[in-house]
């Protein structure tokens, strides 16, 4: 039987968000939905870290939703969204929460609250009052260097027994405490990797699926990995990695996702690399680095093909 736990695993994509002169850009968007739909992926993220969720305003994300949903409705290929919402006051994100109740998606993805650094009693606290409030499941999102405290192995598996949690996006950065919580999560508490340069690790270790930006590029290769890991094929497995780890990193070099963007605009998926101020367009010696990426890689796909 299909539930929304059920759903949350295998190879999922958090969309970056198109802009053009200043503006949601609707054309890139329906493109990158038409093109990623007909690719070997679980689930779409909306407006989270890679889709400069904090740069959208609330009728910005309810239409960057509405486009998304009308645009696969339309293919047919009735992908689950996953809609990121952030904030530090738990009453905002309550608020939050009861804007979007009626929203065409299937999950929350939340981050501990950034700044005010509260304890492990007060992220249960707060993660406890979200889910008693959501009218769709949460997916936790464990990212302490980005929000400044993360979430200790012990509260999150408190917070796995709430029956609003589905999951946890895994950004903890620190392979030891990715295996220990695989190890010990109670059974439906499903696990996708978010950390990309280590999320070869942990799918072998168990992580039932991945969140990963690399996957706008070589979506096929990453979408493969997953497949050979859950298979058993490691050799298989490791050999799809090759190709694809040192994008994981070079993807990274400047803040993200502006390496991404910069690589659609070149390839022809968006119209613009543009982002939001603070968030800059790469600078001259990375997007070299990226033309030099992108042409080699276009020459092993004709070589293949050839």
């Amino acid at each position: 039987m299909t539930t929304p736990r059920t759903r949350l695993q295998g190879l999922w994509l958090p969309l970056i968000t198109p802009f053009c002169d200043g503006a949601l850009d609707e054309g890139s968007l329906r493109h990158l939905i038409r093109h990623y739909a007909a690719q070997p992926i679980d689930g779409l993220v909306l407006g989270a870290t890679s889709g400069e969720g904090l740069a959208l305003s609330w009728d910005e994300r309810a239409r960057l939703v509405s486009v998304v949903r009308d645009e696969l409705d339309t293919i047919g290929r009735l992908l689950p969204i996953c809609l990121g919402i952030g904030g530090v006051a738990t009453a905002d994100l309550i608020e939050a929460l009861d804007r979007t109740a009626s929203w065409s998606i299937d999950f929350y993805l939340i981050s501990s609250p950034p700044y005010v650094r509260p304890s492990q009693r007060g992220l249960l606290a707060h993660f406890t009052a979200l889910a008693d409030r959501a009218a769709h499941p949460i997916v936790l999102y464990n990212i302490p260097y980005r929000s400044a405290v993360g979430l200790d192995n012990a509260t999150l598996l408190q917070l796995a027994a709430h029956p609003a949690i589905a999951g946890l996006k895994d950004c903890c950065a620190n392979r030891m405490q990715t295996r220990d919580l695989i190890a010990r999560r109670p059974a439906g508490f499903q696990i996708l990797t978010g950390e990309d340069a280590q999320s070869f690790d942990a799918l072998q270790v168990g992580a039932d699926g991945a969140i990963l930006l690399s996957a706008h590029l070589e979506t096929t290769n990453f979408a493969a990995i997953l497949d050979h890991v859950k298979a058993g094929r490691h050799d298989a497995a490791a050999a799809c990695w090759a190709q694809v780890e040192d994008l994981t990193r070079l993807l990274f070099t400047e803040p993200s996702p502006a390496p991404a963007k910069y690589w659609l605009a070149r390839t022809s998926l968006i119209a613009s690399a543009e982002m939001r101020l603070p968030m800059v367009e790469v600078g001259d010696e990375l997007a070299a680095r990226l033309d030099l990426e992108i042409e080699r890689r276009r020459s092993v796909t004709q070589a293949r093909v050839a």
